[in-house]
């Protein structure tokens, strides 16, 4: 944008009648120049008095024009730079910027648009309205394109107020008629109140910002430390593991030498005393052969003379009836099979890789709305259930359970495997377990494999608990989110599991099943809003 100095330079080479760049200026008696077209073609509308536009003074006949050839080159001069500026000018304009309206030609950007006037100024052509006291009355505020949406379309005045119960921008013919019982206030004034609450708000903004940049800075510090965690996780894991198998197999090698061990001893000992009661067997057949010998004589005298001549007392021999050998010292599997059993339990509340397998028994399980307890409400497709908010108005048949709020699957299974995955996230109460076909489901129940339930459950968010009849409280690293339920029929095993993590959450073994089992499910009550969510029987997928 052109400063003052210069606008006032150009000045010195403007027309005063076409008010642009001299062309061809030319100067007339009186000291005055014009553009030579500009003049003729005044005088010629004004014929026969030719007058001056400037100084008004009067010829009786049209003067002789004098071309100013130095006036004429700087013109062109200053026309050449005018026309270099339009192009930054005319790029202002394109990028949103207000053009002066006074400008003739090049149009410089406007700083001020006047209400009263309904035009945008310069700064040059602005001068007026901060010196002329008439024009100081106007209202001026920040150049804008439109200044005809500045304007009230039907009493043609600016929109200078504010309604603030219609929320309209109003003039003042507008404040005086139909606005009279409203609330009104300027426009500046509505404007600094709102901006005022969206400084309150952009302030809540700005504070929620950085309490989100907080939180992700700690989220981002839980992944970095779980990271770190894990990696110590693994290592330790790996050096646990591989400690304990060095152990069982350094464990097996020095059984192993034991048993041996005390096998050549025992076999030491019998060789000594298979020897000694060889040596007496043979005693004692060398005498049952005397005895033969002198039993096969037939004539009297002569067997009792060999009888009376020999020496007939028994042979000298060890009472061996009392004596054993303990073939039980090398009975260990009794031992190893509880060892095994504790090893195998202990792992598995860590993570038990038999999971992939017993997730191969998936079945495809569905909800019975026919059992479901009248507060309980069950997706169309089966899939899920929670208690709802009042009672529904069902059949009361005799599989429904009507006081608890329990509802079983529609499929049972009387033989083989059977696995099916929940999930319980977002639930601080659930109940999961399969139960007997002749089960209770009227009045109270109480869960137990006495009264055909095997079934675990959580209360209050943290009470983990199987209920074995006794209880059984269970002690888990964290809360599962989704539950794995495995059936042996045949072995009488009832399994769950932390899928996520892939651990043994409790087992019901050597269980006695006669009859068809069903998978058993309870949403449990809302309490107090915490438990909204549902029990979701989800897909099983396979960790291969």
């Amino acid at each position: 944008m052109a400063c003052a100095s210069s606008l006032i330079v150009e000045d010195n080479f403007l027309c005063a009648i076409c008010l642009d760049v001299f062309t061809k200026p030319v100067a007339i008696p009186c000291g005055h120049t014009f553009c030579r077209d500009c003049i003729t073609g005044h005088w010629e509308t004004r014929k026969p008095l030719f007058q001056c536009p400037l100084c008004k003074k009067e010829y009786s006949a049209m003067p002789e024009l004098c071309v100013n050839t130095v006036l004429d080159h700087a013109s062109e001069k200053v026309k050449k730079t005018i026309q270099e500026r339009s192009c930054n000018t005319r790029e202002e304009a394109g990028s949103g910027n207000v053009l002066c309206g006074i400008c003739t030609g090049t149009k410089l950007k406007a700083t001020k648009s006047c209400l009263m006037c309904f035009v945008s100024y310069c700064d040059a052509h602005l001068e007026p309205h901060l010196r002329v006291s008439t024009l100081k009355k106007h209202k001026l505020i920040n150049p804008v394109q439109d200044l005809e949406s500045r304007i009230c379309k039907k009493h043609d005045e600016a929109l200078e107020l504010f309604c603030r119960v219609d929320r309209l921008f109003i003039c003042k013919v507008c404040k005086d008629g139909d606005y009279k019982a409203h609330k009104i206030v300027s426009v500046e004034e509505e404007a600094d109140m709102r901006k005022a609450l969206l400084g309150m708000e952009k302030k809540e903004m700005d504070q929620m910002i950085e309490a989100h940049q907080q939180k992700l800075q700690e989220i981002q510090h839980s992944v970095e430390a779980s990271g770190n965690n894990a990696a110590k996780a693994l290592a330790q894991s790996k050096h646990v593991m591989t400690a304990l198998v060095d152990y069982i197999r350094r464990s097996q090698a020095e059984l192993s030498e034991v048993i041996q061990t005390k096998q050549k001893k025992t076999e030491e000992e019998t060789a000594g005393f298979i020897k000694e009661l060889q040596g007496e067997i043979v005693q004692i057949k060398q005498k049952n052969a005397e005895l033969d010998q002198v039993c096969g004589i037939d004539d009297p005298f002569e067997f009792l003379e060999r009888f009376l001549s020999r020496n007939f007392d028994p042979p000298q021999v060890k009472d061996w009836s009392e004596m054993t050998l303990n073939s039980d010292q090398f009975t260990v599997q009794g031992l190893l099979m509880k060892l095994e059993a504790t090893v195998t339990r202990e792992i598995r509340l860590l993570c038990d890789p038999d999971l992939k397998k017993m997730q191969r028994y998936a079945v495809d399980v569905t909800l019975d709305p026919d059992t479901a307890n009248p507060s309980l409400v069950v997706s169309e497709d089966g899939k899920e259930v929670k208690c709802g908010d009042r009672k529904r108005n069902v059949p009361d048949k005799p599989e429904r359970f009507d006081h608890v709020l329990n509802i079983l699957a529609k499929e049972s299974f009387s033989s083989g495997k059977f696995y099916y995955e929940v999930q319980v996230k977002e639930k601080t109460q659930w109940d999961l377990g399969v139960t007997n076909q002749s089960i209770n489901r009227k009045g109270d129940i109480r869960l137990s494999p006495k009264n055909g339930y095997w079934t675990i459950w959580l209360r209050k968010g943290n009470e983990f608990t199987a209920n074995a009849g006794p209880a059984i409280n269970l002690h888990v690293r964290e809360m599962p989110q989704k539950v794995g339920v495995f059936v042996d029929y045949e072995e009488g095993q009832v399994s769950f599991y932390d899928v996520d993590a892939r651990a043994q959450i409790f087992c019901f073994t050597e269980c006695n099943f006669t009859e068809r089992l069903f998978p058993y499910f309870g949403p449990c009550g809302h309490d107090s809003g915490k438990n909204l969510a549902p029990l979701i029987i989800t897909p099983v997928k396979f960790n291969c």
